[in-house]
């Protein structure tokens, strides 16, 4: 097995000893990791904070000598910094527009990285605002797979942010620190801890498929996903086998009960009347009367259905439209969906499920019409 590039991912503000920092732990952690990339995503008055410190002074350089590193390439490219108002970058987070802009890139960063399953991410929420380390954290958590790592840097109270301590060097020495109230106290480095606390949390990359855009559609999205993750079961159809498979049930139906269901089935995915809306929630339109759905052409539309149904007897399907050449009747209906209700609810435990794959009515004006409660992205007919 080829080892796993490791990308290191940071949100920076004013501080950027959050690099060196866990850039020394993960060096120093057993097995040692080592960045083969580095992006900061951080501000303009970060970036030039940063390359004053890091790159101008060589304290980058420093700690990768000292410590005998791999090389650790930090070019300006890797320093990303969002777009604000009338696409100028963002001199600091300021304003709802400069959160949103950081979020879509935070995201959109992770979400490319995320991509190649030969990239190890190791994400960093020590630096920065309050909101760039949410946005990084909620990013690796929609987009995360199960060897991908959440950071945060826990340093002595006294070194932290201190302008002159990057790291724990090798041969301890003193430096002279900034107290809160503004006193000069001299430290010796051997009193300073670093610790790199691996944060748990919940992978949601390889169980959602998401497609919107920005931070805030992703979150409403994989909301959505979740949500009737957790309340509705998939459902899919092997019409050729005859089977239904509920989750990880499987039931067999009859021929006949098996088209019917698919009839309703095919009404929730083909027969949508709002195709562009991804989710169904509480609409059902689709819902129609009996008499309606088994109309003759109705039938003839499921003709393919029915055909691979009983694919090794194609002269059922004539038998069938023929005797039913007026449509199937409302009674005979009725009863074959009484029968199919009650094989799925004898073949699944779960009465929460029966509920949403069951086929149920409602009455409009008196009349009627009949459909499934089940998700339309649920479905499944092979």
């Amino acid at each position: 097995m080829s080892r796993l590039k490791e990308v290191f991912i940071f949100v920076v503000g004013t501080t950027p000893q959050v690099i060196t920092e866990t850039i020394y732990s993960l060096a120093l952690s057993r097995p040692p990791i080592y960045a083969d990339e580095i992006y900061v995503v951080t501000t303009k008055l970060g970036k030039k904070t940063l390359i004053e410190n890091l790159i101008q002074r060589n304290i980058l350089n420093d700690l990768i000598s000292e410590y005998n590193l791999p090389e650790i390439r930090l070019d300006e490219g890797n320093i990303l910094i969002p777009e604000g108002r009338d696409n100028q970058l963002v001199e600091d987070i300021c304003s709802y527009e400069d959160n949103e802009a950081l979020g879509d890139l935070i995201t959109s960063l992770v979400r490319e990285k995320a991509k190649d399953d030969g990239i190890r991410l190791h994400c960093s929420i020590a630096g920065g605002r309050k909101t760039m380390s949410f946005y990084l954290g909620a990013a690796l958590q929609l987009f995360g797979r199960p060897w991908d790592r959440l950071y945060h840097v826990i340093v002595t109270p006294e070194f932290e942010s201190q302008p002159d301590f990057y790291y724990k060097p090798k041969i301890d020495r003193d430096i002279i620190l900034k107290t809160k109230d503004g006193q000069q106290i001299v430290l010796n480095t051997s009193q300073a801890k670093i610790m790199l606390a691996d944060l748990p949390f919940i992978r949601l990359g390889q169980k959602l498929n998401l497609k919107g855009k920005s931070f805030r559609e992703l979150v409403s999205e994989g909301q959505k996903e979740i949500d009737l993750s957790a309340l509705q079961p998939d459902v899919s159809v092997e019409l050729s086998h005859r089977l239904v498979q509920v989750d990880s049930k499987t039931i067999i139906l009859p021929p006949h009960l098996l088209f019917i269901y698919t009839v309703f089935l095919r009404q929730k995915t083909d027969f949508c009347p709002y195709p562009h809306k991804d989710y169904c929630f509480d609409c059902k339109d689709c819902y129609q009367e009996l008499s309606l759905l088994f109309a003759p052409e109705q039938l003839e539309r499921h003709a393919s259905d029915y055909a691979r149904i009983f694919g090794d007897k194609p002269l059922k399907w004539e038998l069938f439209l023929r005797k039913w050449k007026n449509g199937i009747p409302v009674e005979v209906c009725r009863q074959y969906l009484s029968k199919l209700n009650r094989a799925l609810k004898e073949e699944l435990s779960n009465d929460r499920f029966c509920s949403f794959i069951s086929i149920n009515s409602i009455k409009i004006y008196a009349s009627s019409r009949y459909g499934l409660q089940l998700e339309k992205s649920k479905i499944t007919i092979k």
